[in-house]
């Protein structure tokens, strides 16, 4: 099931997910040194971009209105840059983020700090999906496993993975695919306490956050009095949220 919305994002209502491996798009020699240029260059820009290892969005089906099939392939950022490559063929990138209530109904979001490749975005806690090491599958597990850590480096927030549940899915710019779970309501104190250390602890090791500020916000109208970008999922997903909060959320 999906259904477009004006800001032009997709938020499908997936209930399971099934995942399969493929293979990356072959690239032409030009391609190649194209988009390796163009990572170099947004390196010297910013030496804390990593070419680490992540999974990207092949191809997605859907089994039955709301079962989706997601082929993915494993690639490093750099593949991102052929975005910028005139007639070249770069895959969906594919991220879960989570989430995170407060028991009186709002939601956390957060502000990307000036070190990193989005400064000064809002967005949810998490981040783009890892491939599986040796002997490991990327499953919905897995991907559980993946959102609830992000949440917990980011945040400080420690949920088991098995507390969160599959809420939406969205794609958007670059036809990026989105999986959005959702944690259980915690108290605003408990959250903020948790953040606060999270900045704290990384200061003390030297290193800039990954998100320098935590916001709480009810609505979309609270969403947009926040100062700066915010990344295109962020109003559709609070909207859900505000609309229809889940129960027991």
């Amino acid at each position: 099931m999906t259904g477009t919305l004006p800001s032009g994002i997709e938020l499908f209502d997936v209930h399971r997910l099934r995942l399969a491996e493929a293979e990356a798009p072959t690239l032409s020699p030009e391609h190649v040194a194209a988009r390796d240029r163009l990572w170099d260059a947004a390196v010297r820009a910013n030496p804390t971009l990593f070419d680490g290892p992540v999974v990207a969005c092949a191809k997605i089906r859907w089994e039955d209105p709301h079962t989706l099939f997601l082929h993915w392939a494993p690639v490093t950022y750099r593949h991102y840059a052929l975005r910028r490559v005139p007639g070249a063929a770069a895959l969906p990138s594919l991220f879960v983020n989570t989430v995170q209530p407060t028991d009186d109904g709002r939601v956390l979001v957060a502000r990307m700090s000036p070190s990193t490749a989005a400064p000064g975005r809002w967005q949810l806690p998490g981040g783009s999906v890892e491939p599986p090491g040796g002997g490991e599958v990327l499953d919905e597990a897995a991907l559980r496993s993946q959102a609830a850590r992000e949440l917990a480096e980011e945040t400080g927030v420690d949920v088991k993975p098995d507390e969160l549940r599959l809420w939406a899915v969205t794609r958007g710019e670059n036809s990026s695919i989105g999986l959005t779970y959702l944690a259980p309501a915690r108290p605003e104190a408990g959250l903020r306490e948790c953040f606060r250390a999270v900045v704290v602890a990384e200061h003390a090791e030297g290193r800039d956050p990954e998100l320098d500020e935590l916001a709480l916000v009810r609505s979309p109208e609270e969403l947009a009095g926040l100062a700066g970008p915010h990344v295109d999922y962020l109003e559709p997903i609070v909207r859900k949220y505000a609309q229809v909060p889940p129960t027991g959320a």
